[in-house]
């Protein structure tokens, strides 16, 4: 392949997501059908970062037409923030110049797209620049609220995994305590449990403040532990989104003391047992007020991130992939591609910068829509309703408590998250 040849460069960075292949390989084949060189950069901003010009492959069509429908990534990923100061960005932009490239692809999240950013501005009119959002999370503010590819994967595969969770319970007589990826937002919690029809999701949007007590997640557990025993049932999925831990205000959460923080500055959730907290605070409340069940924890997650793509996010990161590269060819830089009405939509990076901390801005939940409250309304979790006569007395009668101590006990953790 002639070294005289325009390089496009594609890498892949933050967690894996169902259709990274998809992207790569689009991308890749239209490039190399418009007289393009594609190298894949391996493990994301990683060598970049060092200068390390080594960790490259050439990408030809015969290498990744048959990449589409996999999991994982051909060209791995890493957490490596690329502009965590001025050398570092500069170093990768000098490593990107002595590999002669010319147009550069970032697949990845909020992260990996606040990299490529600086990327873009620092390398204007040298380096075109594009990048896919790719999260399970759902966390990326696309235009007309379209989801982020590898969620569509995500929920069908955690959906089935809560199903099965679901007649386990059943079976058993016990609650589980799943505790679900989303290190900012509850979209792949609170989707898993509607599409599921699991007994109640937790996520931080329901919670108001910017830090809340730990105890307010716990006596909601509870509590929809508490309610579905009233109406004659011993077992139960509850669905935490990890990123709870996030918003806890430290002093509530056990061994928060020296968690470590990644290279953007995030605490290492992963770290946090946040499944066998909850699991060992629930036992002791419901041992308080006198009510004796098997609560289990279960982490999901990992096993989202590499699946199988189901059709949708096949279908839809091969038209990202195409579209970030006639983009770039175009003349384009500094944009992430996104799809509305099914055309591809180049939206500018700096239009996704929160002005307050500089950093793309993150989609949360919003649980003023019907969307929340169809999800809500088929949650059994204690109401403010629940906390009024005569189902307070039909409620409490289930625990050691009268039903003016149950309203007390209950009444913190109702309010602070009623809609």
């Amino acid at each position: 392949m002639s070294d005289g040849l325009p390089v496009l460069a594609i890498l892949v960075g933050g967690g894996p997501a169902p259709g990274i292949n998809g992207v790569i390989a689009s991308a890749a084949i239209e490039a190399i059908n418009n007289g393009l060189r594609v190298i894949g950069l391996r493990d994301g901003y990683r060598w970049l970062v060092e200068g390390d010009t080594s960790h490259t492959v050439d990408l030809r069509i015969a290498d990744v037409s048959r990449i589409h429908f996999t999991g994982g990534s051909v060209l791995r990923t890493s957490r490596t923030n690329p502009a965590r100061d001025e050398a570092t960005l500069q170093r990768v932009i000098d490593t990107l110049i002595r590999l002669r490239v010319r147009y550069l692809l970032c697949i990845g999240g909020d992260d990996t797209t606040f990299g490529a950013a600086q990327i873009a501005e620092r390398a204007r009119g040298r380096i075109g620049v594009a990048t896919v959002p790719k999260t399970i999370d759902n966390d990326l503010p696309l235009p007309e609220n379209a989801p982020t590819f590898g969620f569509e994967t995500a929920r069908a595969t955690g959906t089935a995994i809560i199903e099965s969770l679901m007649e386990d319970a059943r079976t058993t007589g016990r609650w589980y305590l799943a505790v679900s990826m989303g290190r900012k937002a509850g979209f792949l919690a609170l989707s898993m449990c509607k599409s599921a029809g699991a007994t109640l999701a937790v996520i931080p949007e329901e919670f108001r403040g910017e830090k809340f007590d730990f105890s307010l997640v716990v006596d909601t557990i509870v509590g929809a532990i508490v309610k579905r025993a009233s109406m004659g049932h011993d077992n139960g999925v509850a669905i935490i989104a990890e990123g709870i831990a996030e918003r806890l205000d430290p002093e509530t959460l056990p061994a928060a003391a020296g968690l470590e923080r990644d290279s953007y500055g995030h605490i290492h959730i992963a770290d946090i047992p946040l499944g066998a907290l909850l699991r060992e605070r629930v036992r002791e409340r419901l041992k308080e007020i006198g009510v004796t069940t098997n609560v289990v924890a279960k982490d999901i997650g990992y096993e989202l991130r590499c699946a199988k793509p189901v059709p949708f996010d096949t279908e839809y990161t091969r038209t990202l992939g195409y579209g970030a590269v006639r983009y770039l060819l175009d003349g384009g830089s500094g944009a992430l591609i996104a799809i509305t009405g099914g055309r591809v939509t180049p939206v500018d990076l700096p239009q996704l910068l929160d002005p307050e901390t500089g950093r793309i801005k993150v989609r949360l939940v919003d649980v003023t829509t019907e969307s929340y409250r169809v999800a809500r309304s088929y949650m059994i979790r204690l109401e403010p309703r629940d906390l009024q006569e005569p189902a307070l007395s039909r409620i409490a009668v289930y625990t050691g408590l009268s039903a003016e101590d149950f309203r007390n006990r209950f009444l913190p953790a109702v309010t602070a998250t009623a809609v």
